[in-house]
């Protein structure tokens, strides 16, 4: 639904298909869960080693220097005199810089995938929704809830992003109140 913040409550409700008082029905679940999935973002597999290391020499700069060490390399290679060592330092230099560049980018890929992993444990686990199976308040797993639940929010953190039904008043005009914490608009109706 599209600007769902412009619409009265009976336009939300008859969109979503939802009883007031009672809320969803549990065919109504089951075929909204069909339609749009598990309430959870889809789990992504960590890149592995070798594709980490191969990513850090895909930027362009990196290339030019890499061919610029084969290319001093090669010089290096056939220059004849005292000096042929010495003629390997380059080469060798701007290869360690970029294995040093490498090591860094994937130790920082890693802990970047950490924090991600880390953030998850604050998605909360389960939420508060009526439906029509039971007349009060009931806690679901948070991945079973459907757009056109009706979600108790009360004082608890809420990371998913879905369309919530508040009953905290009863009257029929929007309330905004800013979370200025978070920065996230809440409507109340």
């Amino acid at each position: 639904m599209e600007n769902a913040h412009t619409k009265t409550v009976e336009e939300v409700l008859g969109h979503f298909g939802v009883n007031e008082s009672t809320g969803l029905s549990l065919e109504q679940v089951k075929k909204l869960k069909e339609r749009w999935g598990s309430n959870e973002l889809p789990a992504e597999e960590g890149k592995t080693l070798l594709e980490l290391v191969i990513e850090q020499f895909e930027d362009l700069l990196v290339r030019i220097l890499l061919l610029a060490a084969c290319i001093s390399f090669v010089l290096a290679w056939f220059e004849e005199g005292e000096e042929t060592i010495t003629a390997f330092v380059e080469p060798f230099v701007i290869l360690l810089i970029l294995v040093a560049n490498a090591i860094v980018g994937v130790w920082q890929e890693r802990n970047a995938e950490n924090a991600i992993e880390a953030l998850k444990e604050y998605e909360p686990e389960m939420g508060k929704v009526y439906r029509q199976d039971r007349k009060s308040v009931q806690r679901i797993k948070a991945k079973d809830i459907v757009p056109g639940d009706i979600v108790e929010i009360a004082g608890e953190l809420s990371l998913s992003f879905f369309f919530f039904i508040c009953y905290i008043t009863e009257c029929s005009h929007f309330q905004k109140a800013e979370n200025y914490i978070e920065n996230i608009s809440v409507y109340q109706f």
